[in-house]
């Protein structure tokens, strides 16, 4: 199973390629995107650094990797031209790897969810609309057990989207940092849906 190109009311969501590496140098550019990851702006080799390995870990397990995400409605749109003609404005990256941290099982079943969105389209539901298609691909298509998400708890914007997405909180943890970001003392939390909880939320009524 190749990676497909999936939509959304507002975005179109394509495999992450090497065409896409400007757009990649272009969102890690912005210091307050990374705000909670490095705190600060990533040179263009470091990016490059970055794109080589998400390719490659893209590769471990059919149907997962990386998406670029494209607005393909008003909501989405903005003054960046495309990175490709038929793909339309960028708007940020979405991550659905299978999990890999360094205190997670080597375990093919467990997906880990993220998105980076570039600043302008903060605030959009965009993360939201995103990660629930990625969601449905994790669960529907792929059939994985089990999606984590994590982050800073201070991150409260990231929070909210994997609680919007129907996600939960699982724990809160504390690793060791050589360069601890402003809000480490508070720790990294975890949240999770899984195959029950996905089946659950496609039933409810609404």
């Amino acid at each position: 199973m190749t990676q497909p190109v999936l939509r959304t009311d507002r975005l179109l969501l394509v495999p992450l390629a090497d065409r896409h590496l400007e757009a990649e140098v272009q969102l890690d550019s912005d210091p307050e995107v990374l705000r909670y990851l490095t705190g600060r702006a990533r040179s263009r080799d470091e990016v490059a650094e970055s794109h080589s390995w998400r390719m490659a870990l893209a590769g471990r397990v059919d149907g997962l990797g990386y998406w670029m995400a494209f607005g393909s409605a008003g909501g989405a749109r903005g003054s960046t031209p495309p990175v490709d003609e038929d793909e339309g404005e960028f708007v940020g990256l979405m991550m659905l790897p299978p999990a890999h941290g360094p205190d997670q099982p080597d375990d093919p079943t467990v997906a880990e969810l993220g998105y980076r969105l570039a600043r302008r389209h903060w605030r959009k539901g965009l993360a939201s609309e995103a990660s629930r298609a990625l969601l449905r691909h994790a669960f529907d298509t792929v059939g994985q057990r089990r999606v984590i998400a994590q982050t800073m708890a201070v991150n409260t914007g990231s929070r909210g989207v994997m609680e919007a997405v129907g996600m939960r909180y699982v724990r809160t943890y504390f690793p060791t940092w050589d360069d601890p970001l402003p809000g480490a003392d508070l720790g990294e939390i975890e949240y999770e849906m899984t195959r029950a909880m996905w089946a659950a939320c496609r039933t409810r009524p609404s």
